[in-house]
């Protein structure tokens, strides 16, 4: 796939997906006869890795770290768990800060529906 059609399917600017392969987010993407990037499954893969973890709100230099790992072996297996572990965890909190932002919009929403229906009641009973 040439870099406008993966921009198009994972919804990354190409300037996001060039600066991801300079970082070492993606592997370098070979490139064709006329020097065009041809992404395949391999960096597609690692594309739709980094875009979930993105998504999940990993810092780019946490993922640098953990690509930067992996390269090294499987002797860096026992830190790359605990760096996703980390990670997780830090994802859990932020899950549980979002939850606790959520009960409380549903709390506000609640008083003002409530409010709005004592006020209808009240008109209405003026009106009769």
């Amino acid at each position: 796939m040439k870099i406008a059609e993966v921009s198009e399917k994972y919804g990354i600017s190409t300037d996001t997906l060039r600066y991801y392969e300079r970082v070492g987010l993606i592997p370098p993407v070979p490139r064709n006869g006329s020097g065009i990037r041809d992404y395949g499954d391999t960096e597609a893969k690692r594309i739709e890795f980094v875009k979930c973890m993105r998504n999940a709100g990993l810092p780019i230099e946490v993922l640098i770290e953990y690509f930067d790992l992996a390269q090294q072996g499987d002797a860096t297996l026992a830190a790359r768990k605990a760096l996703l572990t980390e990670q997780r965890d830090l994802l859990l909190a932020r899950i549980a800060e979002l939850q606790a932002t959520l009960d409380l919009l549903n709390y506000k929403i609640e008083v003002h529906v409530n409010a709005l229906l004592k006020n209808e009641r009240e008109i209405a009973w003026v009106e009769d």
